[in-house]
């Protein structure tokens, strides 16, 4: 989950790395009196989930409160690379000397973390890592120590930090890496870091986020996720603890394993070619246990997509059978009853897969179709949802 950065700064103060004042308004009116009560100058900063805000005029420093209400009226509700702003920060303002750069983000090929720091911050350190590559320190950081003094000594130095500031700034970078622990967080950034006139150094624009395998930990991140911004088949997925992401296509999916479904995405949208170009509609994993309840609950979300033409479930029967998968279908087309109305394609096969199948058979539902394999299948619920 990405968080606003108005959430990072509040997850960056509670764990003691200094920020300066914020608050949000999502109207013209909230952000004056928001101003107000910060005092002086203050920057009114859009709130989305993308980069190249301050580029896209969604950046404006204030000198009045009246300033703020202004450039809050022009904010608010603008598009930013097809995110539509609903809420700004007004951000105190602060007296920057130096811009700096500082990240820690998982690093999955080498199994550790990886801290990236240079002393030349700002918005266009994506430009400075590809045009000037050594001025971007990089240093790996071993997930079970994290950036203790040591490391964080070794950042600073790598990044080539001026020697009157490297302790103050390796101070902050082990608040920023306590942040990314204890939140079980994947990234934490920010940009710029900043030393002001009078030597302090600030984290002033933060981007966290937070692994979702990690939530049965932290019950305080719910509150963090955007509601409006939510799919609502994806939260409904969510509530019923299922692995299920929106595609933009017509053929539904219902598979057990990760590995089965994506491979089903694909032959459906080769099968999809020569029907009209229809592709996949979601990627939906049951797991193992594909009970009457779960099938029906996966079935549900899918119907419910306008979107969804047809349904091709395809399962391989291994710890769960085939016949097990099979009642579950049955059952689960009897408890959705008239929200089912959308034809089915069924490809079963491995454990108990001839008694599956004539548990299908013999059901006779209108809706269902039976494929012997996995191309056919696919072909058959293409074929369907273009029809």
């Amino acid at each position: 989950m990405d968080l606003f950065e108005y959430q990072a700064r509040d997850l960056f103060e509670k764990h003691g790395v200094p920020v300066l004042q914020g608050i949000v308004a999502t109207t013209p009116e909230e952000a004056k009196a928001a101003a107000e009560k910060i005092g002086g100058v203050t920057v009114v900063k859009a709130q989305v989930k993308v980069g190249g805000r301050g580029k896209a005029g969604g950046v404006k420093v204030a000198k009045t409160a009246d300033e703020a209400y202004e450039y809050a009226q022009q904010i608010l509700g603008m598009d930013i690379k097809g995110h539509t702003v609903h809420r700004v920060m007004i951000a105190q303002g602060a007296d920057i000397a130096e811009e700096y750069y500082f990240s820690l983000l998982l690093d999955r090929a080498n199994r550790s973390y990886l801290a990236m720091c240079s002393v030349e911050g700002g918005m266009d350190i994506e430009t400075l890592a590809v045009e000037r590559p050594d001025a971007l320190a990089k240093v790996e950081v071993n997930p079970i120590n994290g950036i203790d003094a040591k490391k964080a000594a070794e950042i600073v130095e790598a990044a080539g930090f001026a020697e009157d500031i490297r302790e103050e700034v390796a101070a902050v970078l082990i608040k920023l890496g306590e942040v990314y622990k204890k939140e079980d967080a994947t990234l934490v950034e920010v940009n710029p870091l900043v030393k002001t006139g009078d030597g302090k150094i600030l984290a002033l624009d933060g981007k966290v986020s937070l692994d979702d395998n990690a939530e049965f930990r932290h019950a305080d991140h719910e509150a963090l996720v955007d509601k409006s911004a939510e799919n609502p088949l994806e939260a409904k997925a969510k509530e019923n603890d299922l692995n299920y992401v929106k595609l933009d296509g017509q053929v539904g999916i219902i598979g057990n394993g990760a590995g089965l479904v994506m491979s089903t995405l694909d032959v459906v949208a080769y099968a999809g070619e020569n029907h009209g170009n229809v592709k996949p509609a979601n990627f939906l994993d049951i797991g193992g246990g594909a009970s009457a309840e779960v099938m029906a609950a996966g079935l549900d979300i899918i119907l419910n997509d306008e979107q969804v033409k047809s349904v091709f479930v395809n399962v391989f029967g291994g710890i769960t059978s085939c016949d097990a998968v099979a009642n579950g279908i049955v059952k689960a087309l009897e408890i959705l009853g008239d929200k089912a109305t959308k034809p089915l394609v069924v490809r079963l096969d491995g454990n108990n897969v001839d008694e599956g199948r004539a548990i299908l058979r013999e059901a006779a539902h209108p809706l269902v179709h039976l494929a012997e394999t996995m191309d056919s299948g696919a072909d058959k619920a293409a074929e369907l949802a273009n029809a």
